[in-house]
């Protein structure tokens, strides 16, 4: 930013809650504030407020009404957009999409739209495209993958778009030879316990413990713990309490399975095996067989891969358990 040769297409690839979204922003404040992101100035307030006519924050969105053509499919996204933006406002401490949010093709026209206007206050617009792996549902709907691209091929001179993404390999791979990727690394847990405690007020030494070693890291998973945005994180720990379960363990995994949703592959279920492959690395890392605990982890991955395609997460979880089973037993 500094030299002036900034890139114009970013990928900020790194875990989930770790805070891509946020160093996105802190970014786009250095480059519509005349003095590199002062944090004081009213370009930079109305960026810290979601309020700059430059910056442009899209973000997955449940599907809206079906029956509508294609101007109005855009004009809903933007009403949800703003909506949205406003609940951020109040609310700067956001959770993590839901399940059937993504990015649909009006998202991405209405973003094409606002790429060609002329900036409203300073001389660049910037474009965050959060959760960008959400731009593909599922193998097969790369429309809005695709419309993506023509704004990463030739961008207007005025113009930066940074995609952030926890699952960089569920974006195209055009989409990726279009981008400068940076890695965003997990923070040292000094800092997370920090957040804890300052921002979010924990006190009980016991909880923050737990907490912060769940985290890996990263700052959104303390959040994630809580209310719905915790149920993945739940299934993955009622899931591995059930392979570990003799005799009776059979009928409560497939129970389990059962109870999954039979869709969302890329949503809630991704979401329960990236915390049920996180519990199994913790064990790892607290002494666990390792041996075993990396055929685990090896499991769960075959699953994840699987997940990015058109499946069903019953059906999955079900083999799932079995093969977890089988390896913490062998």
């Amino acid at each position: 930013m500094a030299a002036g040769r900034l890139p114009q297409a970013l990928l900020f690839d790194g875990p989930r809650g770790v805070g891509k979204q946020r160093l996105a922003l802190w970014l786009a404040q250095g480059l519509v504030c005349d003095n590199g992101g002062c944090g004081e100035c009213q370009a930079c307030r109305l960026v810290a407020t979601l309020q700059h006519p430059d910056v442009h924050w899209f973000v997955p969105l449940e599907p809206s009404k079906k029956g509508a053509d294609a101007d109005k499919q855009v004009e809903l996204v933007a009403e949800a957009l703003a909506e949205e933006m406003a609940a951020r406002r109040q609310q700067p401490m956001y959770q993590a999409p839901q399940g059937l949010a993504s990015h649909s093709i009006a998202a991405i026209r209405l973003l094409l739209r606002r790429m060609s206007l002329t900036p409203a206050l300073g001389r660049r617009k910037v474009f965050i495209v959060g959760d960008a792996e959400r731009l593909t549902p599922q193998r097969g709907m790369e429309d809005a993958a695709n419309a993506l691209l023509k704004a990463l091929e030739e961008p207007p001179a005025d113009t930066v778009v940074v995609l952030t993404a926890a699952d960089s390999e569920a974006l195209l791979p055009t989409i990726l030879s279009r981008v400068v990727r940076v890695r965003v690394a997990r923070l040292v847990d000094s800092v997370v316990t920090d957040f804890a405690q300052q921002v979010l007020g924990m006190t009980g030494k016991a909880e923050l413990v737990q907490r912060v070693s769940a985290a890996e890291g990263c700052i959104g998973r303390l959040l994630a713990t809580e209310g719905d945005s915790g149920a993945g994180s739940r299934r993955a720990g009622e899931l591995l309490e059930a392979g570990r379960k003799k005799g009776g363990g059979a009928a409560t995994l497939y129970a389990l399975a059962l109870s999954q949703m039979p869709f969302q592959a890329r949503g809630g279920f991704t979401e329960m095996l990236e915390a049920l492959a996180g519990r199994l690395r913790s064990e790892a890392r607290g002494g666990g067989e390792t041996r075993k605990l990396i055929e685990a982890i090896a499991r769960v991955m075959d699953a994840r891969e699987l997940a990015q395609g058109n499946v069903n997460p019953q059906l999955v979880t079900a083999v799932l358990a079995e093969d977890l089973a089988g390896a913490r037993a062998s």
